[in-house]
């Protein structure tokens, strides 16, 4: 393992911990914005600089650049509100970065960006934002919010109001002392990630300034991912040298404020290392796939005893189970879970257990078809990890393959999460180990390695159901490891 994937697992793995307890916080700059097809602010004050008879490749005090051009037209700032009118209120779509990170279980985001993505992403994850970027909305909560999103520099739909010059930095702890209070506060009970966050911004570094001063060596541990500084066209070997002892520089000079740094090669690795965030908190997470009419070569009691025990075990090593009402194998898995909560004076709550039981009958407009078809998607949606288990029902007198137990398998493998079917139980179970084979899965890169002995033993009729639980639950614990 590289020195990165050793440091990437470290960032992955700190994270992870306070995203399931609930205490990671973003804070999102404009490198975030910039995929989706944004200019950068040097591009964006360009036609400013050449009406200032300035070349916009030797400035880099932009906020300067921004109070010079109101200084010359009488404090009116209305081409600059314009410019970012033109520029910010197209219809670009949030990218992969903004879609995960609103697929998490974050609810705090801070930005400097006007742009309204993080508001889009958190909307098409299905969940409400509260949008704050005045401090009179600071006392306002929107009813069954998920996420705070604090835009301290302002919203695009009211540029008049944005932080961009000289003199609204200046005014800025004045104007908006209640802004800087609030993310004095998340910054100290909050661990902030940074994502295309430059640190040039003076209001934050005179925030993380108080906030170290106030804490010294107390600090909350904070990270950000930078890419790392390489030669550009046209630079000089000497010229990149010196940027590159800057960013080391810059670097340990950030550890003052408690934040650790990643360096990455490309901006696009940011994706992988959320995406492997993602992956690794829903990974706690497992969907149990079965419906039962009959159960093959075991009695009933036998095969609600391993549902029951199977459930009871996968609760005992922290995983939080999704499960519908499956016919012969629902309520087993809800008893083995509650056993294990009241025997260890838990109460239930979604944090052990999510629960979609399907309607029988249509409500309203909608068929029971395409409400099920809801129903799947959202409760594959939690996990990362779906068990299947026996799989069939009754149907015009005949037991057959449960048709809505392969489409939950679809669906899983659609969104990508670890697919474990315990074939030896048979029906729609062993129908799935087979195409799961045919396509070559457990011998994919999507399949663990370790797991693939396992999983043979879990495809053998001759597997008992008592070594199938010990299997899975070997299985699961190789996973969190």
């Amino acid at each position: 393992m590289t020195k990165f994937e050793k440091e990437k697992r470290r960032l992955v793995t700190a994270l992870l911990k306070d995203l399931c307890e609930n205490n990671l916080a973003i804070f999102a700059g404009a490198g975030l914005s910039a995929p989706a097809g944004f200019v950068s602010w040097s591009k964006l004050l360009e036609p400013i600089a050449e009406e200032l008879d300035l070349d916009i490749k030797k400035e880099t005090d932009l906020v300067a650049l921004a109070q010079y051009h109101c200084n010359t037209n009488l404090a009116n700032r209305g081409k600059l509100n314009q410019l970012l009118i033109n520029e910010l209120s197209t219809n670009a779509r949030p990218t992969s970065n903004h879609q995960i990170l609103a697929r998490l279980p974050i609810s705090t985001f801070w930005t400097t960006n006007y742009d309204k993505l993080i508001e889009q992403s958190i909307s098409d994850a299905g969940k409400i934002a509260d949008t704050k970027f005045r401090t009179k909305q600071l006392s306002y909560t929107k009813p069954g919010r998920h996420a705070v999103v604090y835009k301290m520099h302002g919203d695009i739909d009211h540029p008049d109001e944005a932080i961009l010059t000289k003199d609204d930095y200046e005014s800025y702890h004045i104007k908006m002392q209640p802004f800087i209070s609030a993310l004095s506060g998340d910054l100290v009970s909050k661990t902030f990630l940074f994502v295309g966050f430059s640190f040039t911004d003076p209001n934050l570094d005179y925030i993380l300034s108080r906030v170290r001063i106030a804490y010294s060596n107390d600090q909350r541990q904070h990270y950000c991912i930078q890419r790392i500084v390489v030669q550009e066209e046209g630079e000089s070997q000497a010229d990149s040298e010196y940027r590159a002892r800057k960013q080391e520089l810059f670097i340990q000079d950030l550890l003052r404020f408690g934040i650790k740094t990643l360096l990455v090669d490309d901006y696009s690795e940011i994706t992988g290392i959320l995406g492997e965030l993602e992956w690794a908190y829903k990974r706690n997470t497992i969907f149990i796939s079965g419906a039962a009419h009959e159960y093959g070569r075991f009695e009933k009691f036998e095969a609600e005893s391993f549902t029951y025990s199977l459930s009871k075990d996968i609760a005992a090593q922290g995983f939080r189970i999704v499960s519908g009402f499956g016919i012969g194998v629902g309520s087993s898995v809800i008893t083995g879970v509650l056993e294990h909560l009241y025997m260890n004076g838990n109460r239930l709550d979604s944090d052990q257990l999510i629960l979609r039981p399907f309607p029988q009958n249509q409500v309203g407009t909608r068929n029971v078809a395409e409400v099920w078809a809801d129903y799947r998607n959202d409760m594959i949606s939690y996990a990362g990890i779906a068990l299947f288990v026996f799989g069939n029902k009754m149907q015009d007198g005949r037991v057959v393959i449960s048709d809505g137990m392969l489409r939950e398998f679809e669906i899983a493998k659609s969104k990508g999460l670890l697919l474990i079917p315990i074939g030896m139980t048979g029906y729609a179970a062993k129908e799935i180990f087979e195409k799961l084979t045919d396509s070559g899965y457990f011998h994919s890169t999507s399949f663990p390695h370790q797991l693939r002995k396992s999983m043979e033993a879990l495809s053998d009729e001759k597997t008992e159901l008592a070594q199938a639980r010990e299997l899975i639950v070997s299985m699961l614990k190789q996973l969190n490891r």
